[in-house]
């Protein structure tokens, strides 16, 4: 196989479904990448290897590079960081650390949009991207991927001018990989759109307890997840990020379009007692609303809602 950008090298902090899925297929596709994990992943990926199973084609590889401590990585040309939003907090130190030592830039996948500035004051702006995925998937016992979305893609961009080249080498892998590598030049608009939806999508999911179906054959919990989009869309443009009115549209249909067993990650989460993102997603957009002193009272609701479900099952259920 060729070696595309051989010259690059990237670790992916984080392997759960997502940081699996697009590292395997960036290995996949030849590039040099390695994972940075807690220990009992590295043992499961010792164990199991790393294994993908998707409609965009099945992938393993036994021999995966994995470190469990930042003092262990070297020569990094790039951090996917890949973690949930509620491990931000205790990945930052590790993140400074392998950038201290490589000079490497960091690419975070995660939802929302608050970690950009967190990432930056500890890191400095410089180096960091702007970017996010969309996959809808999940790890089985075993942790192999099971990614059961049609299709899949990473979209990032430059946030500082000192980012050009690696942008560039990133973007040259497009062709290469079994997945979509998107470079865009308006990255946070981008950001912003995915935190629209997926804050109305994982909150009305999550708050039903149910598959996606239900938002397109239930009036009024489809009127609930269009609002929230609506108060999203005011949100952003608060920040400064100016939706159309048929973009808004668009994004409203679009919770109609899944298939009926599709559902977001936090209601996969919801559904297995793991910890919930409501706090990085739906408390991020509160913290923002009393900055420009708004109020978002459907989100807030949501937000209610689903708080007691935050680390995970509520004891006592």
């Amino acid at each position: 196989m060729r070696k595309v950008g051989a010259t690059m090298n990237i670790l992916v902090q984080g392997a759960g479904a997502l940081g699996a899925y697009f590292g395997g297929r960036l290995l996949e596709a030849g590039l040099n990448v390695s994972f940075f994990v807690r220990e009992r992943r590295a043992a499961q990926l010792a164990k199991e290897g790393l294994k993908i199973y998707s409609p965009e084609g099945n992938f393993e590889e036994r021999d995966v590079t994995v470190y469990t401590e930042a003092e262990q990585v070297k020569n990094i040309d790039l951090v996917i960081l890949a973690v949930k939003g509620y491990h931000l907090d205790q990945a930052i130190p590790q993140v400074q650390k392998i950038v201290e030592q490589t000079g490497a830039f960091v690419l975070p996948l995660l939802n929302g949009i608050e970690h950009l500035e967190t990432l930056q004051q500890a890191i400095g702006k410089e180096k960091v991207l702007g970017g996010f995925a969309s996959i809808i998937a999940t790890l089985n016992e075993q942790g192999y991927v099971e990614h059961t979305s049609g299709s899949s893609a990473v979209k990032f961009g430059a946030l500082h001018n000192e980012q050009t080249e690696i942008c560039a080498q990133l973007e040259a892998v497009h062709n290469d990989v079994k997945t979509n590598i998107l470079r865009e030049e308006n990255i946070l608009k981008h950001m912003w759109k995915k935190y629209i939806f997926i804050t109305s999508f994982s909150g009305i999911t999550s708050a039903m307890q149910l598959p996606a179906g239900f938002i397109a054959s239930t009036e009024a919990s489809f009127a609930v997840a269009r609002k929230v989009i609506l108060e999203m869309s005011m949100l952003a443009n608060k920040e400064g990020i100016i939706l159309t009115e048929q973009e808004v549209e668009v994004m409203a249909t679009r919770l109609k379009g899944f298939h009926k067993e599709a559902t977001s990650s936090m209601h996969q989460d919801m559904r297995k007692g793991l910890p919930l993102e409501v706090e990085h997603l739906h408390g991020g957009a509160l913290r923002l609303a009393a900055k420009h002193a708004v109020t978002l009272p459907v989100i807030e609701t949501l937000y209610g809602i689903l708080k007691p479900y935050e680390n995970g099952k509520p004891s006592g259920l």
